[in-house]
């Protein structure tokens, strides 16, 4: 289904004196109307400080003519420069497959084809076996293939004689089952067999009349090669989407909208994992008829950021009738340019790794509270045609590996709701961090912005300058660059305010090659919603082992004390006091907090300490010197469970201690070299208490306790 008005910017973040393209779809009706805010608070819960989208209408603000833009999902192999080619006498071609939804319709596997005229061919894979159409001319076998099986498919046409062949073989056959088969058929009439096709080859689809491709393939497609044209190894330019043909014309080309790369293919035999040392077994790609990397629509504005801009959290406000629309955007401090001592790390690789997540969630229910709410209107549950999230799987039960930002991002949205939670708001991500933006707001400590997107691209240089950095709820992918950054930052004078939890948990790559767009592999344990392939577990755009930063033994505990153990339903409980929280070296937190028992009440999952947590385990590298300077209370053990890693069976588990004792969230605090400092509160629904009781409560004042002193900013706290 379509959205009515929405859209996305050509990146996720820019600077002041930078452009920004915003490419947006209406339908009207009339024009629509675009002016930019400064987001401040985004849940939209009226029990709750109102929301806060501070007009700047004065720095942007203009109408612009309606018009439907559509995405087309879809992936495929597209070489262009075979359109110039002239065309070859007879045909033969070939392939290795391993389809993935067989008994589904036409799914092309190889071809070369004149939408408009028919002319050409095109080799099908079909619920009754392979297919080759020629023109107006058709065979096919007639034996249905095998999911999850390698198969040779090949066929050839002579238009002389009007001969046509089409044939599958499996590579491993199967006892009782016989889906081999070779068909020819003759054509009497010769001039129906039209070969000529002035077109691009397209692998996994062919060309269509009204979108960019037609019948996407849904499976892997190895080696495929059309005599005297093109022979196109999947093997080469690995971290891009460029494919390379070995042939004699050179007719390189390009993959669309994301396939999935280094996929084992047809010769893989579980010697070697890694496709960098054995790259001839990794040659296939993965196509989905779902896949979307860059809707690649066309710009409605351009948005010239002032030179004077101040680094925030902006976002540019859409209307057009009755509905609305707001697209979040960064602007991020310049190098070495900070005009505040306190840095606002915003956790856009998480972001988007979660963008679009479809949960079939979004019940009858769900939608009043939307409505009542006037909530963010659009769900991915109802908007699939937007690409999905790397927390779903595709169409054919695999995996989503890869997210694209270049593409509206539905979860991305000030006032999106993800949970229909009884206890709160039931926000995620940036909506739930404008929980901590709003706070920083309401304190009166200003801020600089950087995304996880800056600091990887550019390297500690940026945190430099600040005296402490602040994470959101749930800051949970990153890279090598970002964790080395993060890492130089703190143990070179840099304070650290972790205010979530499972963080830095899961890697992810880029690469230059692929804009836009981030790879996830799910590999061995882990809280996971998929799990990779047996030797599918280094990625494609930077050739590093994926999954857990646990695994390449970098776990959380390493930089931030503390690393996720537990998760649960979306329920938070109070922390509650240990000794430590009273001695003299680390009573300055608690100042002004005189409960044992605190943060019992907030706007996710109603308490502090909730969804997903985060404890001290020395032997995953926690420092020694981490104190705990609370721990959380009350988990239900109906809604929590130790994470997989953390267990070697039933109820052992790798540290000896009980899995009751894995459910905990330990509030903690570092002391690191040349004055840096690392505090970190282990939950991910902790930012969610700030504003309760309009901002006046224990998490809150505790906070400021911590930024107060971290960033040196000689505050007084704003309540009596």
């Amino acid at each position: 289904m379509t959205a009515p008005l929405i859209g996305y910017a050509d990146r996720l973040s820019a600077r002041a004196g930078e452009k920004l393209s915003f490419k947006v779809t209406s339908a009207g009706p009339g024009p629509f109307h675009a002016s930019l805010v400064r987001i401040v608070r985004g849940d939209p819960n009226p029990a709750g400080p109102p929301r806060k989208l501070e007009d700047l209408s004065e720095l942007f603000d203009g109408r612009f003519a309606s018009r439907v833009q559509h995405a087309h999902p879809g992936s495929y192999g597209l070489v262009e420069a075979a359109r110039a080619v002239k065309s070859f006498a007879a045909l033969s071609v070939e392939a290795l497959i391993w389809p993935t939804l067989p008994e589904d319709g036409p799914q092309t596997v190889i071809s070369r084809r004149d939408a408009a005229t028919g002319a050409g061919f095109a080799l099908v894979l079909t619920a009754e076996g392979m297919a080759l159409e020629v023109g107006g001319a058709r065979v096919a076998t007639g034996k249905k293939l095998r999911g999850r099986v390698w198969y040779r498919v090949w066929a050839s046409a002579d238009p002389v004689t009007g001969a046509l062949r089409v044939g599958q073989q499996p590579l491993k056959r199967a006892h009782g089952f016989d889906d081999e088969a070779e068909v020819a058929a003759t054509v009497t009439a010769v001039g129906a067999v039209a070969l000529d096709a002035a077109c691009p080859v397209m692998i996994a689809a062919e060309a269509a009349n009204d979108r960019p491709a037609r019948r996407c393939f849904n499976g892997k497609i190895e080696a495929p090669a059309i005599a005297g044209l093109g022979a196109w190894d999947f093997s080469r330019r690995m971290g891009s989407m460029e494919i390379e043909d070995t042939g004699p014309n050179g007719l390189h080309g390009r993959l669309v909208n994301l396939p999935t790369r280094a996929m084992k293919g047809a010769a893989w035999t579980g010697a070697e994992r890694d496709w960098k040392q054995a790259p001839h077994h990794y040659g296939a790609v993965h196509f989905h008829d779902d896949d979307l990397h860059d809707c690649g629509w066309a710009d409605d504005f351009v948005f010239d950021i002032p030179k004077d801009l101040k680094s925030g959290v902006y976002g540019m406000q859409l209307s057009c009738g009755a509905h609305r629309d707001v697209i979040p955007f960064f602007v991020s401090a310049a190098r070495g340019k900070a005009t505040a001592k306190v840095c606002y790390l915003a956790s856009t690789f998480t972001y988007q790794v979660y963008g679009n997540f479809s949960r079939n969630q979004f019940t009858e229910k769900f939608r009043t509270r939307m409505t009542d709410w006037k909530a963010s209107a659009y769900n991915p549950d109802e908007h699939k045609d937007y690409g999905l999230s790397t927390y779903n799987f595709h169409r054919d039960g695999s995996g989503v590996a890869y997210s694209s930002n270049l593409r509206p991002l539905l979860t991305l949205r000030p006032d999106y709701l993800t949970f229909d939670d009884p206890f709160g708001s039931g926000l995620r991500h940036l909506p739930a961090d404008s929980h901590l933006t709003g706070w920083l707001d309401r304190m009166g400590v200003a801020f600089d912005v950087i995304t996880d997107h800056d600091l990887d691209a550019e390297g500690p240089e940026l945190l430099a300058p600040y005296k402490v950095v602040l994470t959101g709820a749930h800051p949970e992918y990153h890279t090598e660059g970002t964790l080395d950054a993060l890492q130089h930052y703190t143990e070179t004078g840099g304070r650290l305010m972790y205010l979530g939890g499972n963080g830095f948990y899961w890697r992810v790559a880029r690469s230059a090659a692929v804009p836009g767009a981030i790879e996830v592999r799910r590999t061995e344990g882990g809280i996971r919603t998929w799990p990779a392939e047996p030797g599918e577990y280094y990625h494609a755009f930077d050739g590093a082992y994926g999954g857990l930063w646990r695994r390449s033994d970098r776990p959380p505990n390493l930089l931030c004390g503390i690393g996720f153990s537990s998760q649960g339903t979306f329920v938070g409980d109070p922390y509650k006091r240990r000794p430590a929280s009273r001695d003299n070296h680390h009573a300055w937190v608690f100042e002004g907090v005189t409960d044992e028992l605190f943060g019992g009440y907030g706007f996710s999952g109603g308490g502090a300490a909730g969804f997903e947590l985060d404890r001290v385990d020395y032997r995953q590298g926690s420092p020694l010197n981490t104190v705990i300077l609370a721990t959380s209370q009350g988990h239900d053990r109906a809604n929590f469970v130790a994470v997989h890693e953390e267990r070697l069976g039933f109820v052992s588990t790798i540290t000896g201690e009980s899995l009751d004792e894995l459910i905990r969230a330990d509030m903690s605090y570092i002391e690191k070299p040349a004055g840096g400092a690392v505090f970190s509160t282990g939950s991910i629904t902790y930012c969610g208490s700030l504003p309760a009781n309009n901002f006046d409560n224990d998490v809150s004042r505790l906070t400021f306790n911590v930024v107060n002193k971290f960033g040196e900013l000689g505050l007084a706290w704003p309540f009596k």
